[in-house]
């Protein structure tokens, strides 16, 4: 079960300037829960986006750069490379950014989805999901208080299996 897993927008929107345009702790939770033991699979700009490596995860990097290493990940130059280097995991995940995600679109068995429902100003963008090809499974909103500025529903969407 391929994962894409994501925060965006009302219109998609991922973040601006390799950062995210919002802060909202219990998103990072969930994160943490469903990533954690897996893999987790990303391009270059979202890997440099961290502090640090996220703990009890194999973090496996896509680069064009043929010379990139970094101590402490996995680098690939492709999705498909990415995917084989994962194949034993039950359920890698694929973290961003928006070209890893539109690349992973046709790969993807599941998305994890946090809609933020504000719009932004960003330079980043989930890619769209064919509702043809995609049905959502599980939604679970949540209003904002005191620790989150905005509203925001966790959307959990499964591919159609054809008829």
């Amino acid at each position: 079960m391929i994962t894409m897993i994501a925060a965006a927008g009302e219109n998609n929107e991922l973040g601006k300037d390799n950062d995210l345009v919002w802060h909202l702790p219990d998103d990072f939770k969930r994160f943490k829960q469903l990533t954690t033991g897996h893999y987790i699979i990303m391009g270059r700009k979202t890997f440099e986006s961290f502090p640090k490596l996220l703990p009890n995860r194999t973090h496996v990097v896509i680069t064009r750069n043929p010379d990139y290493k970094h101590e402490g990940v996995v680098v690939v130059h492709t999705l498909e490379a990415a995917l084989e280097i994962a194949k034993d995991d039950p359920q890698p995940f694929i973290i961003g950014g928006g070209e890893i995600y539109t690349l992973g679109m046709d790969h993807a068995d599941r998305i994890e989805l946090t809609r933020v429902h504000g719009t932004f100003d960003a330079d980043a963008f989930f890619p769209d999901i064919p509702e043809a090809d995609w049905q959502i499974t599980h939604s679970e909103y949540h209003d904002t208080d005191e620790r989150h500025a905005y509203a925001f529903t966790y959307e959990t969407w499964d591919r159609k299996t054809p008829d």
